[in-house]
């Protein structure tokens, strides 16, 4: 085996990076060559993602990797899930909505009318969130936007799409539409055909490590190659990614992959579909190398971004680092909040809906920037640390330790107290988590790498040795 290099492209909700990685048998090295903002915009019809403007973000960020390493192998392109572009004759129609939108309450009324909610999680074995690619699409139908549209492409697949002409949909993305069974990992036509989804609208289905397509002559162009360099499919949901690159024993631990959502969950080799399950409101969704992700969303650090921009559209300049310092130091009690409850999922003045939370539950409201932040902490790694024992309970693991990978695992007082309050050591990293994952699942198809999940993870933990935090009394 020899050393290669490829490009990953990593989107996240509110950026977008592309990332060379190197990678041989005791090698793993990446070098971020482009970062771009990722910036919804709210239009008279709804809240929609600038697709357009992400993708001319990925176009400079590769041509950054061309130009830095002009033999790259291949690209793999991962992004978060659910959200998708509707087509027709290869042109597409409108701009995507995201996934905050509030058009898909709709859509979830219609479907449970249908199909009730405890036999979709037999066929597709996924949490309910109202925002699942099933519930857009039955708005969609309501719209009569899927009597016009021929392909529908989620969010990875349409960027590799516009570079590569190739329609396609990656598993453990696909995994969480809804509309995949959780049994076979194939398309779920009778499901899709009683909701009234045109079947023809679900494109080819395809593993982890397959090839795409190459590039097509115009991206050469704007690339500035002349080589036909590969799009290799890689886990195109981001938390499929973040999670191969988590450097745990699989059997005895959990993992949290934590950014704007908090991902906390095990990973196994058959999905989970009891009653207690479906009650516990956890999710299978679709790993690399067929593995399952047995998990529950949490709201994430999107509680922390909200909070800031409130405060930052008020007219106060909040430096994060000092703002978690003066949260640490925080020494009186604070609220700790339901941090699943709904009425945090959509953009807005985030620090009253806490105190409305608070209010409304009989604690303390938060009086200051720093105890909002340290009520946030606190209430995210509590909701952490009962997923993490609901994961064990519902699974028959026994888990041992956690790891936090993304960014959360630089929040040094947020991975404290998840341990503290879980009772389990944390290991924190990689942070770059995700876009490992997919360097790691393209460098094993170009044969610089070769072994299962666990020899990648081996390759991670020699080359990103986690951080400890002990549990205190």
């Amino acid at each position: 085996m020899s050393t290669g290099a490829v490009a990953a492209v990593d989107l996240g909700a509110t950026s977008g990076r592309v990332i060379v990685g190197r990678v041989g048998a005791n090698e793993l090295d990446l070098e971020t060559v482009g970062r771009f903002p990722n910036r919804p915009v709210e239009t008279v019809n709804g809240l929609h993602w600038d697709l357009l403007g992400l993708y001319r973000g990925v176009v400079g960020g590769l041509t950054e990797a061309v130009r830095t390493e002009p033999q790259i192998a291949s690209i793999g392109i991962d992004s978060w899930a659910v959200d998708y572009g509707l087509f027709r004759g290869g042109r597409m129609l409108g701009t995507p909505f995201h996934y905050r939108d509030e058009r898909s309450a709709a859509g979830v009324e219609a479907t449970h009318a249908v199909v009730p909610f405890d036999e979709l999680y037999r066929r597709n074995g996924l949490q309910f969130l109202p925002f699942n690619t099933v519930y857009q699409l039955a708005a969609e139908k309501h719209g009569g936007m899927l009597d016009l549209a021929d392909m529908m492409l989620l969010v990875p697949d349409l960027i590799g799409y516009f570079l590569t002409g190739e329609s396609v949909a990656e598993r453990t993305n696909a995994s969480t539409t809804g509309l995949l069974d959780v049994s076979t990992g194939e398309w779920d036509t009778e499901l899709a055909s009683r909701l009234g989804i045109p079947t023809g609208i679900l494109p080819r289905l395809v593993g982890a490590g397959e090839r795409v397509g190459s590039l097509l002559p115009y991206a050469r162009r704007e690339l500035g190659t002349d080589r036909a360099i590969d799009v290799v499919a890689v886990g195109s949901h981001d938390t499929a990614s973040a999670v191969v690159a988590v450097p745990m024993q699989a059997e005895s631990a959990a993992y949290i992959s934590c950014g704007t959502w908090g991902l906390v969950g095990v990973e196994l080799e058959t999905p989970v579909l009891t009653d207690a399950a479906r009650e516990a409101n956890f999710t299978n969704e679709g790993g690399v190398d067929g593995r399952v992700r047995f998990l529950h969303n949490v709201m994430g650090l999107w509680l922390l971004s909200e909070s800031v921009r409130t405060w930052e559209r008020g007219g106060d300049t909040i430096d994060l680092p000092t703002l978690l310092a003066a949260a640490a130091d925080v020494t009186a009690p604070v609220a700790v909040f339901d941090a699943n409850d709904p009425r945090f999922i959509a953009p807005g003045d985030m620090p009253e809906r806490i105190a409305e939370w608070c209010r409304e539950n009989g604690a303390p409201v938060p009086t200051s920037h720093a105890e909002f932040a340290r009520s946030i902490v606190e209430s995210l790694a509590q909701a952490f640390a009962d997923a993490v024992h609901t994961a064990a309970e519902l699974s028959g693991r026994t888990v041992e330790s956690i790891h936090i990978v993304g960014g959360g695992s630089l929040n040094e007082l947020l991975c404290q107290v998840t341990a503290d309050r879980s009772g389990l050591p944390v290991l924190a990293g990689p942070v770059e988590a995700t876009a490992i994952g997919n360097v790691l699942v393209q460098a094993r198809a170009q044969g610089f790498v070769e072994g299962d999940l666990e020899a990648l993870r081996a390759l991670v933990a020699q080359a990103f040795a986690p951080r400890r935090f002990a549990p205190r009394a």
